[in-house]
């Protein structure tokens, strides 16, 4: 039941992340989910564990995290649009 929990609040994380930046994910709920999971580990790597923690997940540094990679994401996509 943990990974079923894990991934709902990485899709939650991930969500919200593209909703504060206003930008969609490619790959709908699956990027969603991609994009806060891979958040919480960059937002723990780089702040550390605090917060409330849901799932395995520390909800503030996993939040941060994705905003970063959905920003990073977002920009590496409008350079290769730019490009073509």
């Amino acid at each position: 039941m943990g990974f079923i929990w894990y991934l709902i609040i990485g899709g939650i994380v991930g969500w919200l992340a593209g909703l504060i930046l206003g930008k969609d994910l490619p790959g709908g709920i699956i990027g969603n989910i991609i994009a806060g999971i891979i958040g919480a580990w960059v937002g723990g790597s780089l702040f550390g564990d605090f917060g409330p923690e849901v799932g395995d997940i520390y909800i503030i540094p996993a939040l941060i995290g994705a905003i970063i990679l959905v920003a990073i994401v977002s920009l590496i996509l409008r350079m290769l649009r730019r490009n073509d």
